[in-house]
């Protein structure tokens, strides 16, 4: 190969390089951007917490973790961090891997070991998925984890494609209009549960992952099983994303903007009382007027501008 040649190759490499940090720049800028936002909106983070961020070893928990301790550099306010993962002694789990990441780190941490791997599988029916049991063992264990270490948040790696998931899962199977909410205290009132990454996009997370080459761990317990009703959903609004950009954001919106007055509930909304003298403001005559659909005009954040002096701390997004 020739000397030009050779210039040629190393500029070519040089130019793919720049262009992937770039990329994971941007991308870094708006995750924090919107994870500082939702802790604003939601005050999921205050002076002198101890925040347990559980890590799975995928893609989610692993960026939360990582924006979390950005954030925390920047912040105007005090807190700890430490990462707690649960080894359910999966078969074939790899379980040197985020030990080894983790002090590489230098994040405080904690792996917690129980064998809920048989149980689920001793108790699972045929044709049914692990998710429900599994899901409720894993809550128990996470939130006496999370005592022991005297914890006062727990933070969840869920985003704004499972809320979204999750709100027509509970339309389409459990006739109810309900999702997960970014802050919630545990059914005992002993935890206070977080999930700092709910104003982010998925497809954000795996860019952002992807760059990064997070050491990943696959999960052959949930997510993988085909009978699996969420990854219906997923695909359905995947799809709806491409061929109508901009409804998803649109429908996120929804969850933040709703009016009890216009659904049906009239457990949550007094119905009965509403007559010509009593005052009851219901949202306005609308009854007979025809529904007006804006044009979704907001730009893909993919090909935004970022300004490199933007503050990204917890408090000014």
């Amino acid at each position: 190969m020739s000397s030009n040649q050779n210039k040629s190759a190393q500029f070519e490499s040089d130019a793919i390089i720049k262009a992937q940090q770039n990329n994971l720049n941007k991308l870094e800028k708006r995750l924090r951007r919107n994870t500082g936002q939702a802790i604003a909106d939601y005050n999921m983070i205050e002076d002198g917490d101890r925040i347990m961020v559980c890590l799975s070893g995928g893609k989610d928990s692993f960026t939360m973790l990582e924006i979390l301790m950005g954030l925390k550099k920047s912040a105007p306010i005090n807190f700890e961090l430490i990462a707690v993962n649960l080894d359910q002694k999966q078969p074939g789990f790899p379980e040197h891997i985020l030990p080894a990441y983790l002090e590489q780190l230098g994040v405080q941490y904690k792996i917690v070991t129980e064998d809920t791997y048989s149980i689920v599988q001793e108790k699972l029916e045929p044709g049914k998925t692990t998710c429900s049991l599994c899901s409720r063992l894993r809550r128990g264990i996470l939130y006496r984890t999370a005592k022991e270490l005297g914890a006062t948040k727990i933070a969840l790696g869920h985003h704004r494609d499972d809320i979204l998931e999750t709100l027509f899962l509970n339309m389409f199977h459990g006739g109810k209009l309900k999702a997960m909410p970014p802050k919630l205290v545990s059914d005992n009132g002993e935890h206070v549960v977080i999930r700092p990454l709910a104003y982010c996009r998925e497809k954000d997370i795996i860019k952002f992952s992807n760059l990064r080459d997070y050491p990943i761990i696959p999960c052959n317990l949930c997510g993988s099983q085909p009978n699996m009703q969420r990854q219906n959903i997923k695909q359905m609004l995947n799809d709806w994303d491409k061929q109508f950009p901009g409804r998803i954001e649109t429908m996120f919106k929804a969850t933040q903007n709703v009016v009890p007055s216009h659904l049906t509930d009239h457990n949550l909304f007094d119905f009965k009382s509403i007559d010509r003298d009593s005052g009851v403001i219901n949202g306005g005559d609308i009854g007979f007027d025809k529904e007006e659909m804006p044009i979704n005009t907001t730009p893909d954040e993919d090909v935004m501008n970022f300004d490199p002096k933007l503050q990204l701390d917890i408090t000014n997004v």
